[in-house]
């Protein structure tokens, strides 16, 4: 009893902190530019009229978020002597400034919708200015916040950005129909001042009174081979992967569920947009709270099995029908358990990176736990359409079983919180530089060998969603996945190859990190 009341003593210092209060802060810093850059931008864009194609192509400017991790090890090498506040804080205000910049210019060029290269050039900007803030102030939350301190701040971080995507997407729409978007695009930029302000003000972490790694090739080594030698690695990788796979697959086609079901767009518009969106917010500051009192170990494996079993609640919709309450109650029990498990997985995140390579590790920690959610929707639409909504969901609870399995593997039913520090054993066999460029060179191939298969596969679930009538044709989309037209072909076929790059690299760092166990 007494560390149950321990722990929740935690909780509460850790509410009372001022490096959970910044890190919360900075959030809401984050969150803004996402919101400009994917909903109010094109709104606006579509309002003054401009093609439909133009306005698809600023969906491009979504590409830093996906590819954040290339640049990343550069913010944990490099700080800024101009902007002393240590490296992640100095880089978070430098990429403040460059915001406020950008978008005050953006509403300076509002009037003038057709000087449309300009408004792209600015969109990019803020996208690439605020991916790299992700990643500085992830890393400087990885620094800064103790273990205890770690739980709170997830749900916090997660509410605040929300809260700051609506106020630059949804809210800023609504101004801007009440006075303009100039005035509305300033208004966006200057509310970044009072979070360079938090961040000037912002707790040093202890990682800045020692060394950056000593060159950039460190910097980008490094954070894979330092990884690679904790025990279970890959097995902690793939659990990154698998553990959110039954609730994105759950998620993906609800509306579209809700409405085959027979539900009215009022009804789907309340249980998705407001039931879902407060459950999801409430379940990740529940996730994150309870994670600290329950212990890492027990919150996984808890809140995992929850949010499996919540998707019992659209396999009765699927067989009972028409059932407001029973509609919202699903909506709201599968809402809450997901933001539940994202609480949980955020601390999980956390305590998984190493300070000293923080940014370059949580973004690509970041990157995997969003793969599921990409593959997500092309697979789904066929899954249903070949087994009908009952089955389909019946079936993304059994997927639900593997990440549970690999849980098992790093953290077994009963342990209070993983040993994230244990190294793994290595094989005692020195290996040379040569070797080291073979397995390179092999992991690459096979790495791009599987993302352009992957690729291909959701071109053609999509051809095949699309004219259900036509045959299944894998060969399509895989010959203009190699030979693209247009921007969105060669941003494909560049994240294939950058697979195939992450692949070759994390290949020869698990060699090395075996060799380098057995040296320990």
């Amino acid at each position: 009893m007494s560390e149950k009341i321990s722990s929740w003593q935690a909780v509460w210092l850790a509410m009372r902190s001022w490096r959970t209060a910044s890190v919360s802060l900075l959030s809401f810093s984050s969150g803004l530019p996402l919101g400009l850059v994917w909903i109010a931008i094109p709104t606006w864009l579509a309002r003054a009229d401009v093609d439909i194609k133009i306005i698809g192509l600023f969906t491009l400017a979504q590409a830093p978020w996906s590819f954040k991790f290339l640049w990343s090890p550069l913010l944990d090498r490099y700080s800024l002597p101009v902007l002393p506040f240590g490296r992640k804080l100095g880089w978070t205000l430098f990429w403040q400034i460059g915001l406020l910049i950008a978008t005050l210019l953006l509403g300076g060029v509002a009037t003038h919708p057709d000087a449309i290269w300009i408004i792209g050039a600015l969109t990019f900007a803020i996208a690439f200015a605020s991916a790299s803030q992700d990643i500085v102030v992830d890393a400087y939350a990885v620094e800064v916040l103790r273990p205890e301190e770690q739980g709170v701040a997830v749900g916090a971080r997660t509410a605040l950005y929300r809260a700051a995507m609506f106020v630059s997407g949804g809210a800023a729409i609504t101004l801007a129909g009440l006075w303009s978007w100039p005035v509305v695009f300033v208004l966006i930029a200057l509310l970044y001042v009072p979070f360079m302000l938090v961040t000037t003000l912002a707790p040093r972490p202890e990682l800045d009174q020692t060394s950056a790694p000593m060159s950039l090739r460190a910097a980008v080594w490094e954070p894979f081979v330092s990884f690679l030698t904790k025990a279970r690695a890959l097995e902690i990788l793939a659990f990154v992967v698998l553990y959110k796979l039954a609730d994105n697959l759950a998620g993906a086609l609800v509306r579209p569920f809700l409405v085959q079901i027979g539900f009215n767009d009022f009804d789907v518009g309340i249980a998705t947009a407001t039931i879902g969106l407060f459950a999801t917010l409430l379940g990740t500051l529940l996730g994150g709270v309870l994670t600290t009192s329950m212990g890492l170990g027990h919150a996984l494996w808890v809140f995992g099995i929850l949010q499996i079993a919540s998707n019992l609640g659209y396999v009765l919709i699927a067989d009972i029908g028409v059932d407001r309450p029973l509609m919202y109650g699903a909506m709201a029990f599968e809402s809450l358990t997901s933001g539940m498990g994202t609480g949980a997985f955020g601390v999980l995140l956390l305590r998984m990176t190493q300070k000293q390579f923080s940014a370059t590790q949580y973004a690509l920690f970041s990157s995997l736990f969003a793969l599921p959610r990409i593959l997500a929707g092309p697979v789904t639409g066929l899954a249903v359409d070949a087994m009908g909504w009952h089955d389909f969901f019946i079936l993304t609870m059994v997927i639900g079983i593997p990440g549970m399995v690999l849980l098992q593997r790093f953290s077994p039913l009963g342990v209070r919180n993983p040993d994230m520090e244990a190294l793994a054993a290595g094989d005692g066999l020195p290996i040379t530089r040569r070797a080291l460029a073979l397995r390179a060179l092999l992991g690459g191939l096979l790495g791009t060998a599987l993302a352009a298969c992957v690729a291909a596969l959701l071109g053609a679930f999509r051809q095949l969603r699309a004219a259900p009538q036509e045959s299944f044709d894998l060969w399509t989309p895989l010959a203009a996945l190699i030979a693209p037209q247009g921007a969105a072909g060669w941003m494909e076929l560049v994240g294939v190859l950058l697979f195939g790059a992450l692949m070759a690299l994390t290949t020869a760092a698990a060699a090395a990190a075996k060799a380098r166990n057995q040296r320990r």
